[in-house]
């Protein structure tokens, strides 16, 4: 294994960053998480747009251009052999002094890793996960923006600690205001009455690289599709529901808050899309090496 920090290429175990680093003091970083199909980065250059914008809005500079990023992540796969795997993308403030004045940190961190990712067993795919909905609330955008993909990932871990705590697999968190924000590391589907529906960005959604692909699929296949606002009645009531992100790709749900979804099984609208998915992201795109 080859991993990037700062110009370098480094094994695994020679691999290391600051103590100092504000990234790993405060959170103070953004990253992404990048899917590699068949040799080929599914959606690279919308990956780094979203780092690139996460980043101007923590008032953190990149050194490197949009496509410098993009021949580094490329470099980074080919180095790694990589057939089918995983990409973390991480840019921190850097190393600085105790104490958060970002001033202190002269030059921005940049680490690439190419590994493997299994989020879940793949047998889930078919039976589905189990949620329940968390007592952590999702932060509001008055705070900071849920857009803003950052380091910062305790709510979510919180998040996931209730669902260990429950025997389920994911948690459903909510806005302030008692609306479907998304789960701890994906995005939320549901189908009801033949329409495909998700929370809207304004209410505490990630807008996920996924959650785009599975919209832009869904209007191709004539499912008719909307963002909007959910609440936990709409999951109870839903004929099909769904997780998706960049390591769970499209997940099914079984059951939420001890309720079946339907039969409990992987509704048609989902195996339709998750068909289609995979369909597009194996062949999209030129291989690597």
């Amino acid at each position: 294994m080859e991993i990037y920090i700062d110009g370098e290429w480094l094994t695994r175990g020679e691999a290391k960053v600051s103590v100092f680093d504000h990234g790993l003091l405060y959170g103070d970083g953004v990253f992404e998480g990048i899917r590699v199909y068949a040799r080929r980065i599914f959606r690279l250059r919308t990956h780094l747009e979203r780092l690139y914008d996460s980043a101007r809005a923590l008032a953190l500079e990149i050194p490197h251009s949009l496509d410098e990023m993009a021949r580094l992540v490329g470099e980074a796969v080919a180095r790694n052999r990589c057939e089918d795997g995983y990409i973390r993308l991480i840019a921190t403030r850097g190393a600085g002094a105790l104490g958060i004045d970002p001033r202190s940190c002269p030059r921005p961190c940049v680490i690439i890793i190419v590994d493997q990712v299994a989020v879940y067993p793949r047998e889930l795919y078919e039976q589905g996960v189990r949620v329940i909905t968390s007592a952590t609330r999702q932060v509001s955008h008055e705070a900071v923006d849920p857009r803003i993909k950052s380091l910062n990932y305790l709510k979510n871990i919180l998040a996931k600690i209730d669902a260990q705590h429950a025997n389920a697999h994911e948690a459903i968190l909510l806005n302030g205001d008692g609306f479907i924000a998304e789960c701890t590391a994906d995005n939320l589907f549901l189908v009801r009455h033949g329409k495909l529906l998700t929370p809207a960005p304004q209410d505490g959604a990630l807008e996920g690289i996924t959650r785009g692909v599975i919209l832009a699929l869904a209007g191709e296949a004539g499912i008719p599709c909307a963002e909007t606002r959910l609440t936990r009645y709409d999951v109870y009531t839903a004929d099909e529901a769904f997780l998706t992100g960049t390591g769970a790709e499209l997940m099914p749900i079984a059951a939420v808050d001890g309720r079946a979804i339907a039969d409990g099984q992987p509704g048609a609208v989902t195996r339709r899309l998750r068909d289609a998915f995979h369909t597009l992201a194996r062949r999209e795109g030129a291989a690597l090496w």
